[in-house]
């Protein structure tokens, strides 16, 4: 029975309206954490209105657990409206910081070549390292991290995955 339970797990990616207010995020994830759901990726930023932000969150869970985490986020007051955009079509994007050990100008070269290939842009050059902007569908950011895992990461950073409906899509 376990096993049926994990490959009914996947992937959603929740949008939350939400009134831009102090304290606002702490709820939510505490919300998530009282119940034992985990937070994949969180992304939180100030809409058009200013007055209204819009958290991405990416979790995981069969479709029980999405119901009851949909039932319990729209309880909270500062919840406007929560959108499931996982079987509809939308676009996401993630960013991520790399730095990279590049031991000699051929190495630094490789290294600007790939970047060049998953279009990203290099922000910074130093002695034994070079930092690269890497932004694109979070499939695309994991493929090139993992092609710069043979040079050496040094340090990484990543946004969390934002996402929008596609305007055919909003309907629902």
């Amino acid at each position: 029975m376990a096993e049926n339970n994990e490959k009914e797990q996947r992937s959603h990616t929740i949008v939350i309206a939400v009134e831009n207010r102090s304290g606002v995020l702490a709820r939510i994830s505490g919300l998530f954490s009282a119940r034992g759901y985990n937070i994949d990726s969180l992304s939180v930023s100030e809409t058009e209105d200013p007055s209204i932000s819009k958290m991405t969150l990416t979790v995981r869970g069969d479709e029980r657990i999405l119901e009851q985490i949909y039932k319990q986020l729209n309880k909270l007051i500062d919840v406007i409206k929560v959108f499931d955009l996982t079987e509809g079509d939308f676009i996401d994007r993630e960013l991520a910081l790399v730095k990279v050990k590049t031991l000699n100008s051929a190495v630094r070269q490789e290294i600007m070549q790939l970047a060049s290939v998953f279009r990203a842009k290099v922000v910074d050059i130093g002695k034994q390292s070079l930092t690269l902007e890497i932004v694109g569908k979070p499939s695309k950011v994991n493929a090139m991290i993992e092609m710069l895992r043979s040079y050496g990461i040094k340090e990484m950073i990543r946004t969390g995955k934002i996402a929008m409906a596609r305007e055919f899509n909003q309907k629902k």
